[in-house]
């Protein structure tokens, strides 16, 4: 994997680092906003030790190197602290002493330097003088030889003690910079972690390698379907719109040289989708002039008349017990050449229904009275309903909702498929994610194309100039099929399209 593919991992999953990023810096923020200002006070020691010419000089920095580590410990030394305690009267243990005092030596030097840091100004400044005048005296003891007055290395206060009149924390813009940079990390590396270990399909290219089947389309995320599922109205000027046209488009040329009359619609699990793309696909296709019936033939939970808002307790499940015959309960939708078949009553065998005799026939038939059957039917995975149906049909899609749907099932859900003999015909991704690039340039198309557009050619005969005059579309012959239908049947293309 390359420095592309993390990058793009990354993209992907923006909202995961904005919200690590976010959330480090709302905690920095808290925290600082929270804590009690604590300051700091320090003093810097010199140690030095008598010598006399350049070899005892040399020798001597190397003692004083190796003494300067030690004497760093013995700033924090229970011996420092406790006469440090016993020095002031500031109401504190040792242990709280020793928890404000910090040292450390500049490095390549005999500096060292001792810090206190305290929420009380007063106290730290007290404490540092204790600590100015204690550690040389200490020192002065520990390195004095027994019986001498003489002692071979002094060490003397060269800077401070000395208060910093700011707060050393906390320091909100310091520590929401350095929040923010932490959480960017920390939020880089979740997404990376995130997408190595995602199996869901995010892209048309990984549902075609997982299917093992063409990708017919791709259908993008669109906020507004959730209250306006169907292409019609407002919705049929949209990317989604042109979406299903341009599976549509792409449906007329799949399986050349067969004829794929009854198109299954179907997909892995439930919520991805298919039942919107079932009504809007039948919709389409109408809009273009064929001559459609749409089953709902999820007779577990159907969702068809709801879409198309009619009445749904009279459909399939009625004809195929031989209640109703098949013309009485269809019921025409719009002014659409479209013919809709709910699931009717719900019944206790759906499985067996749909792999009856009667649903052979139910399908024959309705081949011969339109030119394309749009079936809705279950999920694979859950059940097997959707498997049978699609091997009465001429073929089918396979629908997949992005980022929630895993390789595996979708794999497994098209073997299913190829197992009950079903030609499944292609893929399509439901709530794709859009190019920003490719939205703006569909509005821009759609403004520069709003205006009346004139025939490039001029009609020859009478009456191609009558359909060029109305616009109305040609219908194809009956039983044609979707390869058999002349292009000319296809006049309400987008400007897209064409």
């Amino acid at each position: 994997m390359n420095f592309r593919n993390w990058f793009a991992l990354v993209r992907q999953r923006w909202w995961l680092v904005l919200a690590t990023v976010v959330l480090a810096i709302g905690a920095a923020s808290v925290g600082a906003y929270r804590s009690d200002p604590r300051y700091a006070a320090t003093v810097t020691f010199f140690v030095t030790a008598p010598h006399h010419g350049a070899a005892e000089a040399y020798q001597g920095n190397l003692f004083l190197h190796q003494r300067v580590k030690s004497y760093e410990d013995l700033l924090t030394s229970d011996r420092l602290v406790k006469a440090v305690t016993e020095r002031t009267a500031i109401g504190l243990s040792a242990e709280e002493v020793r928890a404000r005092i910090s040292a450390r030596v500049h490095p390549d030097t005999v500096l060292i330097e001792a810090s206190v840091v305290d929420q009380d100004q007063t106290r730290a400044m007290e404490l540092t003088q204790a600590i100015a005048t204690t550690f040389v005296e200490l020192v002065q003891t520990l390195e004095t030889p027994a019986g001498s007055t003489q002692t071979p290395v002094k060490v003397e206060v060269v800077s401070g003690p000395r208060l910093h009149p700011q707060p050393v924390s906390p320091r909100p813009a310091r520590d929401v910079s350095l929040a923010a940079g932490v959480g960017l990390l920390i939020g880089v590396a979740l997404a990376l972690v995130r997408g190595m270990t995602d199996t869901t399909v995010r892209d048309g290219a990984a549902l075609r390698a997982a299917a093992d089947a063409p990708l017919l389309g791709e259908v993008p995320y669109d906020s507004a379907a959730k209250d306006a599922p169907l292409i019609v109205g407002d919705a049929a000027h949209t990317p989604r719109a042109e979406a299903i046209r341009k599976l549509r488009t792409n449906l007329r040329f799949v399986k050349v040289g067969e004829a794929v009359q009854s198109i299954a619609v179907t997909s892995a699990t439930q919520a991805e989708g298919k039942s919107t793309l079932s009504c809007n696909l039948a919709i389409a296709l109408a809009e273009a002039g064929w001559r459609v019936v749409l089953v709902d033939a999820d007779l577990r939970r159907p969702h068809i008349a709801d879409y198309l808002g009619i009445e749904g307790e009279l459909g399939l499940t009625n004809v195929l017990i031989g209640e109703v015959d098949v013309a009485d309960a269809l019921q025409p939708w719009g002014d659409l050449p479209l013919a809709v078949l709910p699931s009717g009553s719900l019944p206790p065998n759906p499985n067996e229904l749909l792999g009856s005799k009667a649903m052979f026939d139910l399908l024959d038939a309705l081949r011969r009275r339109a030119d394309v059957v749009v079936v809705d039917t279950a999920p694979l995975l859950s059940i097997t309903d959707g498997a049978v149906v699609a091997a009465q049909c001429d073929g089918a899609l396979l629908a997949t909702r992005r980022g929630a749907t895993s390789r595996t099932q979708v794999a497994n859900a098209a073997t299913a498929l190829r197992a009950a003999g079903a030609r499944l015909l292609g893929t399509v991704l439901t709530m794709a994610a859009m190019p920003k690039a490719d939205a703006y340039h569909y509005e821009a198309y759609k403004i520069a194309t709003a205006g009346p557009v004139r025939p490039r050619v001029a009609a020859k005969s009478g009456k191609s100039r009558k359909s060029a005059r109305s616009g109305g579309p040609v219908a194809p012959t009956q039983g044609g099929g979707l390869e058999r239908a002349p292009v000319a049947t296809e006049p309400e293309l987008s400007q897209s399209q064409r």
